[in-house]
């Protein structure tokens, strides 16, 4: 779903320290270092306009939430949340994801999110895709031990590819949904897109939890 082009993004993001970082392609900032207090930490990738996160911060207090958006369009709706409920547990980071690597410490990551990623369904396009190898072996590097990946999406090729490559990257399989919103999960918090187009059709989701190999 693409967004308008906001004018003075940049600006009001950096007018923001303490809620939003803007991080270049060349720039390192260990994201763990954002929060005083030390809590389990989530993230989530792709983070739009910001209503799933910010309302799963402010369901879980006891938990640190990172919110990862690539396109000042997006973030800077998920900044205007968090202006007008800020959360201490909160901190929203506009990067590529493919800089996830260097922004945080290894073995750090409890659970992350990948909420309607891009499916980029062009065979030319899967490396951008969040659930290719190269992303996968990244995740491995900040999960925790038994650390998870939840995503849900509604695009059904996206959704087999990334079965398959959980799957070949040794990832265990927790839970497996091919109609999500049929389950009646108490606990899910959907995102703007899921709340616009999931009467289009369903929603499917995959849990899976890193074991560390031996």
């Amino acid at each position: 779903m693409r967004l308008r082009y906001v004018k003075d993004a940049d600006k009001k993001i950096s007018a923001y320290p303490q809620y939003i970082l803007n991080i270049s392609r060349h720039e390192h900032f260990i994201l763990n270092n954002a929060f005083k207090e030390e809590k389990p930490l989530h993230i989530e990738i792709g983070t739009g306009k910001g209503q799933f996160i910010h309302t799963k911060a402010k369901q879980y207090p006891d938990i640190n939430f990172i919110g990862i958006e690539k396109f000042n369009s997006a973030i800077i709706k998920a900044l205007d949340k968090v202006l007008v409920e800020p959360r201490k547990n909160l901190y929203l980071v506009r990067m590529d994801a493919e800089q996830l690597e260097d922004c945080l410490q290894s073995d750090s990551v409890d659970t992350i999110y990948l909420n309607f990623s891009d499916p980029w369904p062009k065979l030319r396009h899967e490396k951008r895709r969040l659930t290719h190898p190269d992303f996968l072996k990244m995740y491995k590097t900040v999960l925790i031990p038994n650390g998870t990946i939840i995503l849900k999406t509604d695009n059904r090729q996206f959704f087999e590819y990334s079965v398959m490559a959980f799957h070949q990257a040794q990832f265990e399989f927790e839970t497996l949904s091919l109609n999500f919103h049929e389950d009646n999960d108490p606990k899910n918090i959907m995102t703007e897109y899921e709340e616009k187009f999931s009467k289009n059709g369903p929603i499917y989701q995959i849990k899976v939890r890193y074991q560390e190999e031996k």
